[in-house]
């Protein structure tokens, strides 16, 4: 499978008019190449030529398990104590790539690609995503089959929330946070996809809140942002509940709203709509409502091996939508000092329409 993301790749590399893609450990890499890592110090890239074969470059502590968890046909290693730039250099003389067009991770940081330049200083540069975004956009079935899985989990830990509601009243939002990562676990997940959200209150208000000591109060909305990873692959799934007591005057209205909003979004998507037309039908159904002012993000966010990735639901993306494509469907409405509620899904574009991989409640109570 990566071989053959190698091969489409350099594929796309010459549609393009590159020479060369340069990844450090990233989530491009983990498409490539099947190894995972987070970015440190030292120089890790794999070099993936138009023309010839790709090799990675790796600090030789990470040798044997690169070399038994990758299909690239050549590794090669530098050790402690060694110049790594020169290393570089060596590696992209040998595949012709010391000029020419080259493309680098979108996130690698300034250090390398600085080195990089030092490398290979007549090259001219430009960003992984220009050949690789269309590669990823896609999903195969391998793909969807973790991601169903990583929402089956996340499905499983909203319906545990839902049982056993009135023993988190009381308890402060980190502990809450805490619970949802051990009860992601417990299902099969590795791990959060991202730090988990959970805004209770006027703190649900603020959308990328994270877990604070505030005491959750019955009555409170809480805003409930969360996943795993299965495979590599991530969950992301929202819901706003009322775990005790009665809401706030006007929740009820503002969650079906909000409700109604995302249910139209999610009908409205099927192959060869535009990205930005299912935001504007979730804004449509906010702003009618008389909250327009209140939805401050967009509609959604393409999900992949990145949380965030293309396409994005969101004014002015003219991208068509295409089977394969997986995507979150979110909106939500903020009133600030009081509370604020979102609705997320993540839904695969199928041939005809598209398939919700959350299927939990997505009423309040």
């Amino acid at each position: 499978m990566y071989s053959e993301r190698c091969d489409r790749t350099a594929d796309r590399l010459r549609e393009i008019g590159a020479d060369g893609l340069l990844c450090f450990p990233s989530r491009n890499l983990q498409y490539l190449t099947g190894f995972h890592e987070e970015p440190g110090e030292r120089h890790l890239f794999l070099v993936l030529p138009a023309e010839g074969d790709p090799a990675l470059l790796v600090p030789a502590l990470y040798e044997t398990q690169i070399r038994e968890g990758t299909t690239v046909p050549e590794v090669r290693t530098w050790e402690d104590g060694e110049d790594p730039v020169a290393a570089v250099r060596t590696l992209l003389a040998d595949r012709n790539l010391r000029e020419g067009h080259l493309l680098v991770d979108d996130r690698m940081w300034a250090r390398f690609t600085q080195d990089l330049r030092a490398a290979a200083p007549a090259a001219t540069w430009g960003l992984a995503s220009e050949a690789l975004v269309d590669l990823r956009i896609r999903k195969d079935g391998a793909e969807l089959a973790a991601l169903r899985e990583a929402a089956r989990v996340a499905d499983a830990v909203i319906d545990d929330l839902r049982e056993t509601a009135d023993e988190h009243v009381g308890k402060s939002e980190r502990a809450l946070a805490s619970w949802i990562a051990g009860r992601l676990e417990t299902h099969g997940g590795s791990g959060v996809s991202f730090e988990t959200v959970v805004g209770s209150g006027p703190n649900g208000a603020k959308p990328h809140h994270r877990s604070g000591d505030r005491e959750i109060r019955a009555g409170d909305p809480v805003v409930l942002d969360f996943g795993t990873r299965v495979d590599g692959y991530p969950s992301d799934q929202t819901r706003t509940l009322v775990l005790a007591g009665e809401p706030p005057e006007g929740y009820p209205t503002v969650h079906e709203v909000v409700r109604e909003a995302q249910a139209a979004a999610v009908d409205a998507i099927e192959p060869g709509i535009e990205a930005e037309a299912v935001d504007r039908v979730a804004r449509e159904v906010i702003e009618e409502a008389g909250y327009g002012d209140a939805f401050v993000h967009r509609t959604g966010h393409g999900v992949g091996l990145d949380v965030h990735e293309e396409p994005y639901l969101v004014a002015g993306n003219d991208r068509s939508l295409e089977p394969g494509m997986v995507c979150s469907v979110e909106p939500g409405i903020y009133l600030p000092g009081r509370f604020g509620c979102r609705i997320e899904d993540l839904i695969v574009v199928t041939e005809d329409g598209a398939e919700r991989l959350n299927r939990t409640d997505r009423g309040w109570r």
